[in-house]
């Protein structure tokens, strides 16, 4: 399907990626990975032909359909939403707008007229309308906006109906840079969907783990200056690239190993006439050995240093009966939440719902309608905004002004060792924040953070712009914070390593769990992330009594954490029963075993004796109650399982 020979893009004395030659098949979906500004996008555009390589070429069959999405197009915002994503059906509106066109002349053409059928019917053309709709309502736009102007929408939403036109086309050739971006938990999971069943050759950029692992078939490495393909998902991906390293690894170690041995013997027995042939043949196989070069890695790791100058209170935050309307649309509505230090609170959920409008209200940069917010006993907030421009507003400062102005008294040193650990090395630290790339302004904001020392961390899509190592990273710091963490986002990998308590968001209110991720999809028995068991559960939820807004379904929050506390507790004391009872067990028929014994009565004096009957006599008793008691424990252990 697209044949890749010898392609090289370099910018200047830079070289992004060479030599690269690759084959790429229908029925493959591969997933494009790398650091960021390695060159994923820019081969994306070499390959969708905006872009022209420095050298070597892509060769496409000239008769094959290539959808691009493409974030900076121009769009209409008095287009009809439907319309817009009608368009990337370009067969079927090319064929529909020139019947349109003969019929409106009043002489049509009967031949023309019955081609132009043919071709409609051919590409499904009579189901256009029907098809868009289901993309735009899996991509979370709802029916009642399709037929809205453009501009009623959001820039993520406007984005979602570029993704749909895309996805609409029925191109031979799918080219996607970050699809999921924009897009909430469930359009993730719809898109996920869409693309195993698509048959075309799809490449796709994403710094989503959890996507990639459930949409790629192979993955294209773009590192060392090349592109490499491996077979597999990225989990699988990761695992052998690893494994690669390591054995080069383990190689170089062997052949510098061999040449200090042979160097040694010869610096210690050269000298001698007797050992001079011997040392010459040495020094011949040492020439020999090749040493291989590791080439260098594009990756870098960001090291986020997140340490609280001092612990917050035990109540970190109370929002107390808070709502927020725009216009007559009802965003949050009677929200009430008490977080607690040390927790790590993953708020998740479909797009427009009041995730980031919570979030903005909590740290003071919005009014709510109504309620009241409350931070505890010494919580001091380090907030991360979706849209970096919040906290980097002045596109001329440097990252060394941004971090300068949030610590004044501290020297240079100090300043620069921060951007350090953030990857702002040299002349990076005296950058126009304007020209910062979105990877680059999100670590400058975590730079900030960090140098406050906040106990509170307000996170809103913190993983949007980070690549796979700085997203790894992240997690480990986060993990490490000895504080309260409070963040939304949509990819699942991270909300599953993080998470310590969810907070789901829906119509109906918040659903409050005190547990992680993966406890919580196993509590609610579906898993909440695939569509088919969304429209189940919503049916369930028609029929049975609804809880009231801003409660949680599943048991109120202190109800459910006793539940999960008596459950890890339970295990323990069911192993100190069985203790127990091997324990009496044990003595019992040791008790027994004395009275068998020759001559244990002539030597053992009567008191002891009857000491022995008595203790053998309350054993009994003694055994039937803790086995009693362990087949309780059993039984809640199993009813609060359930």
């Amino acid at each position: 399907m697209i044949s890749i020979t010898h392609l090289a893009k370099a910018y200047g004395s830079r070289t992004l990626f060479e030599d690269v030659s690759l084959k790429l098949v229908a029925g493959n979906r591969y997933g494009i990975v790398g650091a960021n500004g390695s060159g994923k996008t820019t081969f994306i555009e070499i390959v969708a032909g905006d872009a022209a390589p420095t050298d070597g070429g892509v060769s496409i069959p000239r008769d094959a359909r290539v959808g691009v999405l493409r974030q900076d197009r121009f769009l209409d915002d008095a287009e009809l939403v439907l319309d817009v994503a009608m368009a990337g059906d370009e067969i079927v509106r090319a064929a529909l707008a020139e019947q349109r066109a003969l019929v409106a002349a009043g002489v049509p053409d009967p031949a023309k007229l019955a081609e132009l059928e043919e071709r409609v019917a051919l590409h499904d053309g009579y189901t256009l309308e029907a098809r868009a709709s289901a993309i735009l309502e899996g991509l979370g736009i709802p029916v009642a906006s399709h037929r809205q102007p453009l501009g009623t929408l959001s820039g993520g939403f406007k984005l979602r109906v570029l993704l749909a036109q895309v996805l609409l086309g029925g191109v031979d050739v799918l080219l996607l840079d970050e699809p999921t971006n924009h897009l909430d938990i469930l359009s993730i999971r719809w898109l996920e969907k869409f693309l195993a069943g698509y048959t075309g050759c799809a490449l796709v950029i994403s710094h989503d783990q959890r996507f990639l692992d459930n949409v790629a078939t192979h993955i294209l490495d773009v590192d060392y200056g090349t592109i490499r393909e491996y077979p597999g998902n990225y989990r699988a991906f990761a695992a052998e690239k690893a494994a690669v390293r390591a054995r080069k690894e383990a190689e170089i170690s062997r052949a510098e190993a061999t040449i200090a041995d042979k160097k040694a013997w010869v610096e210690r027995f050269g000298a001698k006439a007797t050992k001079a042939r011997q040392a010459q043949s040495r020094l011949k196989q040492i020439e020999k050995i090749e040493v291989e070069v590791l080439e260098q890695s594009s990756r870098r790791a960001p090291r986020f240093h997140l340490v609280p100058a001092r612990p917050s209170g035990r109540d970190v935050l109370e929002i107390a009966h808070v709502s927020k309307s725009y216009g007559d649309k009802a965003v949050l509505s009677d929200v009430s939440i008490t977080v607690r230090r040390g927790e790590r609170v993953a708020i998740i959920g479909p797009n427009g719902l009041g995730k980031s409008t919570l979030l903005r209200i909590v740290v003071g940069r919005l009014a709510a309608d109504a309620g009241a917010v409350k931070w505890g006993h010494e919580a001091h907030v380090g907030y991360f905004p979706q849209d970096h421009r919040e906290l980097l507003d002045d596109p001329d400062a440097t990252p060394l002004d941004v971090i300068w102005n949030e610590v004044p008294k501290e020297g240079t040193s100090y300043v620069r060792g921060e951007l350090g650990r953030l990857l702002f090395s040299g002349d990076d630290v005296q950058k126009k924040v304007g020209a910062l790339s979105g990877g680059e302004a999100a670590r400058l904001v975590f730079c900030k953070i960090s140098v406050l020392h906040p106990n509170v961390l307000v996170l809103d899509e913190p993983t949007n712009h980070l690549d796979l190592e700085a997203i790894d990273a992240l997690v480990e710091a986060l993990r490490g914070f000895d504080g309260t963490t409070i963040f939304v986002a949509h990819d699942r990998a991270f909300v599953s390593a993080l998470a310590t308590r969810i907070l789901e968001v829906t119509k109906e209110g918040f659903r409050d769990f005190p547990g992680s991720y993966d406890e919580y999809l196993a509590r609610c028995g579906d898993d909440h992330l695939d569509a088919e068991a969304v429209v189940l559960r919503a049916k369930r939820e028609r029929v049975e009594p609804q809880a009231p807004k801003g409660a949680a379904p599943l048991a109120s929050y202190e109800e459910e954490k006793r539940r999960k506390n008596r459950l890890k507790a339970l295990p323990k004391k069911r192993d100190e029963l069985v203790a127990a009872i091997d324990a009496a067990e044990a003595r019992k028929a040791e008790i027994q075993a004395c009275w068998c014994e020759e001559g244990f009565y002539e030597r053992t004096p009567k008191e002891a004796i009857a000491a022995l009957e008595t203790e053998e006599k309350a054993l009994g008793p003694k055994i039937a109650a803790l086995v009693a008691e362990w087949e309780a424990t059993e039984q809640e252990i199993e009813a609060l399982s359930t």
